[in-house]
């Protein structure tokens, strides 16, 4: 067999202008989502009240079907329409949950003790957060932010039936062809992605973790 036949290097321009699309996506609605999910992760630590109203919108943004939220987004001015739009709402509104929780999780997790020398040293509510709290919990909110991706690099391949590229045109027009070969040209790709971001993250999660002595 000619290397030329094979998937792979016969897609290959296509896979790289759809990969780019599809981190563009991805890396869009991470990024707006950590910038939205960690200060509501700070907020719920410090009012309780709003811990379940908060976890439990988030809960219930998890429920919905992918393929079912991107259509509902279709008519919904601004955010709506067909193409990235409603694709970067939705990957935001999946990611949200993760990163929340681990924050909530990462700053309630420092040591109380730790917490109260700060206090004894006459530090303000603010300066503890940014200074300490923040700090000795990054490494589980990294964990958050690394869940979140993967889940948004793997959604974001549905996005394409509503426009949005990224490497489930290749999948989705496989699908229509009964081509496994296109499938594979999309799947392979976004599984890589996924694979070399999970690693990456992991690898700066371990740089901030605080290891107990």
């Amino acid at each position: 067999m000619n290397i030329s036949d094979f998937f792979l290097i016969k897609y290959a321009p296509e896979i790289l202008e759809r990969s780019l699309e599809h981190l563009l996506l991805v890396a869009i609605s991470i990024g707006i989502a950590t910038v939205v999910g960690i200060p509501l992760g700070i907020l719920i630590t410090r009012q309780k009240n709003l811990r379940q109203p908060i976890l439990g919108i988030a809960n219930i943004m998890q429920t919905v079907p992918s393929l079912a939220l991107f259509g509902l987004l279709i008519p919904v001015p601004v955010i709506g329409g067909i193409g990235a739009n409603p694709a970067i709402f939705a990957l935001i509104l999946y990611s949200l949950l993760p990163i929340i929780r681990n924050t909530d999780t990462g700053i309630t997790g420092v040591d109380s003790a730790i917490i109260e020398a700060g206090r004894g040293m006459g530090m303000t509510d603010r300066e503890l957060l940014l200074q300490v709290e923040i700090p000795l919990a990054l490494s589980v909110i990294l964990a958050g932010v690394r869940v979140a991706t993967v889940i948004a690099i793997g959604i974001a391949t549905i996005a394409a039936a509503i426009g949005a590229g990224g490497l489930g045109e290749l999948i989705f027009r496989g699908i229509s062809a009964v081509n496994n070969q296109l499938i594979l040209a999309g799947a392979i790709p976004a599984a890589v992605i996924a694979l070399v971001a999970d690693f990456a993250i992991g690898w700066l999660e371990g740089k901030f973790k605080v290891t107990k002595k």
